[in-house]
C-alpha cells in the first residue's frame, strides 16, 4: 500500500490496525479525533509503505513536561 492509501484508510475509518512485522500489529488513528482514550494522545510514528516511510499516528501517553 502507498503512503497516501495508508493515510486515506486511517482517515476514512478513523483508526486502522496495520501489520508492523511478522505476527505483530498496531492500531493507528487520525491526528485530530477522539480515537485515543485519556490520557493517551495521537503521537506521530512512521511505518513502511510501498513508496517509502509514511507518517501516521498512534495513541500513546504523552511524556510529562519536566521543568528545568
Amino acid at each position: 500500500m502507498t503512503c497516501a492509501q495508508t493515510q486515506a484508510l486511517i482517515q476514512g475509518q478513523h483508526a486502522a490496525v496495520l501489520s508492523t512485522g511478522p505476527n505483530t500489529y498496531d492500531r493507528y488513528v487520525r491526528q485530530l479525533g477522539n480515537e485515543c482514550d485519556a490520557p493517551a494522545v495521537p503521537m506521530a510514528r512512521y511505518v513502511p509503505a510501498s513508496d517509502g516511510q509514511c507518517r501516521v499516528y498512534r495513541c500513546e501517553e504523552a511524556s510529562p513536561m519536566v521543568p528545568n
